[in-house]
């Protein structure tokens, strides 16, 4: 369904950065595992990114049948760094709460 190219371009002690090509799109990802946590930041320059491309990094950055979230922060929490970043998570204890599967 898409087609893809990724690329390092960056390495931290708890994740990395990479360009991640989906269907001729160029995405910068932003992926950590530090503080109990997995994280994956999805950007680009000029627009948000969409759910298909958001689901595609979520099936590239994790296991097929992992869940994992977009959270919506309390205002008082929200920082935006970035005005067309989106970020997916997912606690390593494996612990989010889910809807009844016919709800999904």
């Amino acid at each position: 369904m898409f087609s893809t190219g990724s690329r390092v371009v960056d390495y931290g002690e708890d994740g990395f950065a990479a360009i991640v090509n989906c269907n001729g799109v160029s995405m910068r990802v932003i992926a950590s595992w530090g503080g109990e946590w997995d994280h994956v930041s999805v950007s680009l320059p000029n627009r948000t990114p969409t759910w298909q491309e958001m689901e595609y990094v979520k099936r590239l950055y994790f296991k097929p049948e992992e869940w994992a979230i977009e959270y919506h922060a309390a205002v008082s929490d929200h920082i935006n760094n970035h005005p067309f970043c989106l970020h997916i998570w997912r606690p390593q204890d494996g612990s989010i709460p889910t809807p009844p599967s016919e709800y999904v």
